[in-house]
């Protein structure tokens, strides 16, 4: 099959077949398409579809955004994880809003340049909201063309990256590129699938190399495994006089922005019971009289390069905590404060009130 006729049959597809619908499809104003784009970078659709609506209602324009407090925004990501998408988000929101007068940059380029967004997300804009010639490459169309090519060269390699950002360029469809880009990702997630395709409705099966050849679940390739560490937080949820004490976190780590309460890191899982002989809990429980009132389970969360292992620990206090770093918040301050996800989980499960005396 050649180039123009894969191209002609994958938008015959969209045009009659593909019903797969999203609240960005079709969408021209490059506001929009780049806060679901920034969304869905490390999110599934069918997570990032709730985040997007809330952040067009709070946000409708990026001039909105700019001036919002950074709590606010950082709060409506809550969930999401990989927060430095947020941070980037709300960087370049301010800078269009105060040195393009609000206007979103409308050339490949100038997208580009913009912080937190590479070469796919910066040809989905230019290619959705102004028409430019830019194929995406995302990994559904990683997918489709490793597959119907038969390309087993590593998509996750430097080589690999080049070749099939060349291949994907050469079959877009040059007059509407918008609709293509969006057609062959559509086709990668309901069709071409990662797990079990559907191959028999497939329309360009007849072609497909790696059905021809057999080699459907091999393709495509990707090298190397990350090693993942586990680490293990102990979070002290310390009361005094009906607060509670918690800081933000600022260091080039996880979760960065976000806040947390009293936290000490170990190496390697502890006992419940020698929590209370820690150095870290006596420096600030001897002076202070602390009661142990309860221990959590373990909560996990797993992220790209770690697995996060957290128990949760209720202390009493009678005098101002010593720890420097940290603040005392109210029960209802905390509740409009973002936490990570593994914090998250522990305050759905488990309401947080007064101690009793």
């Amino acid at each position: 099959m050649s180039k123009q006729n894969f191209t002609k049959r994958l938008l015959l597809w969209n045009t009659k077949y593909n019903t797969r619908l999203m609240p960005w499809k079709g969408e021209k104003d490059p506001y929009k398409i780049w806060i679901s784009e920034i969304i869905l970078q490390q999110t599934q659709v069918g997570q990032g579809l709730d985040y997007y609506n809330r952040f067009i209602t709070a946000f409708p324009n990026i001039n909105k955004l700019a001036k919002a407090p950074e709590q606010k925004i950082f709060k409506l990501w809550e969930g999401l994880g990989y927060y430095t998408r947020c941070k980037n988000l709300i960087e370049t929101a301010k800078y269009i809003a105060n040195n393009k007068y609000g206007k979103f940059p409308d050339t490949y380029s100038d997208i580009l340049d913009l912080k937190g967004i590479g070469p796919y997300t910066a040809a989905a804009i230019a290619s959705f909201a102004f028409n430019l010639p830019y194929a995406v490459v995302d990994g559904n169309v990683f997918r489709v063309l490793s597959r119907f090519f038969g390309i087993d060269t590593a998509i996750n390699s430097s080589s690999g990256k080049i070749l099939f950002a060349a291949r994907a360029q050469e079959l877009l469809d040059k007059k509407f590129p918008g609709i293509y880009n969006q057609a062959i990702m559509d086709f990668g997630a309901v069709i071409c699938k990662p797990k079990n395709p559907l191959c028999l409705s497939c329309p360009i099966k007849s072609d497909c190399k790696a059905r021809l050849q057999d080699k459907i679940n091999l393709l495509p390739v990707k090298t190397g495994k990350l090693k993942k560490r586990i680490r293990f937080f102990y979070y002290f949820i310390i009361e005094y006089k009906a607060k509670i004490y918690i800081r933000k976190r600022a260091e080039k780590d996880i979760w960065e922005n976000l806040y947390e309460f009293v936290l000490m890191e170990t190496e390697k899982l502890l006992p419940v019971n020698s929590i209370a002989h820690t150095a870290f809990y006596k420096a600030f429980s001897n002076k202070n009289k602390a009661d142990i009132r309860q221990v959590s389970n373990i909560y996990r969360q797993q992220l790209t390069h770690q697995t996060i292992q957290g128990r949760f620990i209720l202390v009493k206090l009678k005098n101002t905590l010593p720890l420097k770093g940290y603040k005392a918040v109210t029960y209802k301050e905390l509740a409009k404060l973002p936490f990570p996800k593994l914090i998250t989980a522990y305050l759905a499960e488990n309401e947080l009130k007064p101690f009793e005396r």
